[in-house]
């Protein structure tokens, strides 16, 4: 079996007419166990309770998906399910059985989060680091498994460079994506890190963090030439250069002439940056 992409959906999975899928149609809860090293580690108290009394009134409309795992079988999607069945005392739950491989469980169970459990930002870069490492994938490919762009792929997968203080706040929702991307581009870790806790009190919006980002680097420049025009229109730029390029930009403009100096991470950050620079 093959896992066709995030655009094709999780439906075939759930074909109950599919070769692979074993007879039984229901197991007890002590023959099922939560994967590990799928992406979502955080799970709303809240959320579960509110599944669990829709299951309670309407049933569980949609199995588990389980593959065989020793004695026992392994949840590949649906672990949500599995605990608000917990929570309500059910012996048996509705599942599918598949013989799927650890690859496959991987790419489902975080296709299935970032389709229908909105996956916070560090655990959405966290599930494409452990493809990547895991089972040797490129951005491109992680890209493809998932039905994102390589750039999107990218810039999820440069989170995980924000010190571990900056990453908790954003696994704990006090920073949006949008905070933390624009974090990146300030270099000195001490003005980083005030600035994401002023974030995170609501002091500061994106465009805040950018403006400061922009001023430590015009401060970090080279002192500029006497006939160099201080223009507000190359500050501004540069700051939306690195709103929509998601990445640290230097505009110098002296006599009739200027330089634009864009900043990549990796191989595949600067094929993606070459691909939307040169797109029509």
């Amino acid at each position: 079996m093959t896992i066709g992409g995030l655009g094709s959906g999780l439906d075939f999975l759930y074909d109950e007419n599919a070769a692979d899928v074993q007879v039984k149609k229901t197991l007890r809860l002590s023959e099922l166990e939560p994967n590990r090293d799928q992406p979502r580690k955080i799970f709303s108290e809240e959320a579960i309770a509110a599944l669990a009394d829709s299951i309670q009134r309407y049933g569980m409309l949609q199995p588990i998906l389980v593959r065989p795992y020793g004695l026992n079988y392994q949840i590949v999607a649906g672990e949500r399910r599995w605990r608000a069945a917990r929570m309500l005392g059910l012996d048996e739950v509705p599942v599918i059985i598949r013989e799927i491989s650890d690859e496959e469980t991987m790419e489902i169970a975080l296709i299935e989060n970032l389709q229908r459990e909105n996956l916070n930002p560090l655990e959405e870069a966290e599930g494409y680091e452990q493809l990547m490492e895991r089972f040797e994938m490129t951005q491109e490919d992680v890209a493809k498994c998932v039905g994102k762009s390589r750039s999107a792929v990218a810039n999820s997968l440069r989170l995980l460079k924000l010190p571990k203080e900056i990453r908790e706040l954003v696994q704990g929702a006090a920073l949006s994506a949008g905070h933390a991307r624009a974090l990146l581009a300030i270099r000195d870790p001490a003005l980083q890190m005030d600035t994401a806790k002023r974030a995170a009190d609501g002091k500061l919006t994106v465009r805040d963090i950018e403006k400061i980002a922009a001023a430590e680097a015009q401060t970090a420049q080279p002192e500029k030439p006497a006939d160099a025009m201080p223009d507000s229109y190359f500050t501004e730029m540069q700051i939306s250069l690195e709103s929509r390029l998601a990445r640290r930009v230097s505009v110098t403009y002296g006599k009739n002439k200027g330089s634009l100096v864009l900043e990549f991470y990796d191989k595949d950050d600067l094929a993606a940056l070459a691909q939307k620079l040169t797109r029509e």
